[in-house]
């Protein structure tokens, strides 16, 4: 007789990029050695790798590559904090004294920081208005990917966040065009407009955290946490 099946509760949450509300179960023990294997692996494509994995196994209703960055992350967060604990433990290294320094903080008291400037609307000129959207993980894996240095790796997030070219009568889908298509109209963008989308990516919602610690030489010091890389271990 075979071994009965554990049922898995079911948790919703809403994605900080947009309100939708979706669903998720904890991840198993199994999807855990995924994670911690990942982890001893220090590289950060296999850690996207594994986390992509994860939440894919884990998200019910709503196809990975449908998800921004931030909402991967959110979710991530969430269901680490569910499936193992919402307490969060870590080492950071003092930039001054080199030494190592354990800081725990509550999961669910990470904060998704908005700017108030921040819009998906570029205007183009009196007759074209772009509509970008955020990058997902597959767009995040492949600037991983590129060398730091690559001069294209800049191109390359700009063209991943190409949503919709609307006019007053049509609306074009960047996804309709090829590449050469693509890189014809980016070619022909002005200073001024690629200034708009670089103004997209640096006001983007982002999840941070704040913690304070004191040092071995008596300072108190703030150490700033963005992105989930930091909440792997």
């Amino acid at each position: 007789m075979p071994l009965p099946k554990i049922d898995l509760p079911l948790n919703e949450l809403t994605l900080p990029s947009n309100q939708q509300k979706v669903m998720y179960r904890p991840f198993t023990v199994k999807e855990e050695k995924i994670l911690l294997v990942a982890a001893e692996a220090q590289d950060a494509l296999v850690e996207m790798t594994a986390i992509k994995q994860v939440v894919n196994n884990c998200l019910f209703d709503k196809p990975i590559e449908e998800i921004s960055m931030l909402d991967l992350e959110y979710i991530f967060l969430k269901l680490r904090a569910t499936s193992v604990s919402n307490a969060a433990k870590f080492n950071i290294n003092d930039p001054d004294t080199g030494e190592s320094i354990p800081v725990e903080f509550d999961l669910d008291t990470i904060e998704i920081l908005r700017d108030p400037e921040h819009t998906k609307e570029v205007k183009v000129n009196d007759d074209l208005v772009l509509y970008l959207k955020y990058p997902n993980i597959n767009d995040f894996m492949q600037i991983i990917g590129m060398e730091a240095n690559d001069p294209l790796v800049n191109y390359v997030i700009m063209v991943s966040c190409l949503d919709t070219l609307a006019t007053e009568d049509e609306v074009h889908n960047f996804s309709d065009y090829d590449e050469e298509e693509i890189a014809a109209f980016m070619d022909n963008m002005s200073g001024d407009v690629v200034k708009k989308i670089s103004k997209f990516f640096e006001t983007m919602p982002k999840l941070k955290q704040e913690l304070k610690y004191t040092n071995s030489n008596g300072d108190e010091k703030t150490f700033v946490i963005e992105g989930m890389r930091s909440f792997f271990t």
